[in-house]
């Protein structure tokens, strides 16, 4: 369903972002069953309505979590998903990024724009100072996007996350708000 300008939280020159909603789920899944070759074996996002809707209501109702979709100006089309996961306040004021383009928007650089609306967003009305993404260290399109909008790689975590039935290695990138404020910054 196509949303206004209104709805975005944040806009670059050609896409927003805005909170998830539980009636994106048709179009969600959607994309997600047409993107399981690009997204597996490193991303697994729901892809029936039960599951979306159990998957919306975590990122809608716990403050633990902020689900953001990016979506193409033009027609209000989903192109991906970034999620910020076990937000910590208090002198921590940190989270995790997942995140996810869906195939047709994949390599058109919609998914950078996003992130780096969302790493915005994250540090200013969020009020949050640090930002991490966990990537596995086979999976080049996510280090890419990591690389691309200023994160840096601060370490490697051995047997890290339970991905697609094993505990699966990953990278450590992060960044800082005081990371956007370097010259030669955008």
């Amino acid at each position: 369903m196509p949303h206004n300008a209104s709805h975005y939280l944040a806009e670059g020159p050609r896409v927003g972002i805005r909170p998830f909603t539980h009636e994106d789920g048709a179009e969600f899944t959607a994309r997600a069953r047409q993107s399981k070759d690009l997204h597996q074996p490193w991303l697994f996002p729901p892809d029936s309505a039960p599951a979306y809707r159990a998957y919306a209501a975590r990122l809608i109702e716990d403050p633990s979590k902020a689900g953001f979709l990016v979506c193409e100006k033009g027609d209000g089309s989903i192109a991906g998903f970034i999620n910020i996961n076990n937000i910590v306040e208090g002198g921590f004021q940190s989270g995790a990024l997942g995140y996810g383009a869906f195939a047709h928007a994949a390599g058109r650089g919609l998914m950078r724009e996003g992130l780096d609306l969302v790493v915005r967003y994250a540090f200013g009305a969020m009020r949050l100072h640090r930002l991490e993404i966990n990537v596995q260290p086979a999976n080049a399109a996510s280090i890419a996007l990591a690389r691309g909008s200023g994160f840096r790689l601060e370490g490697f975590s051995p047997n890290m996350l339970f991905v697609d039935g094993a505990w699966r290695d990953h990278q450590r990138w992060a960044i800082t708000a005081e990371m956007l404020q370097e010259p030669g910054r955008r």
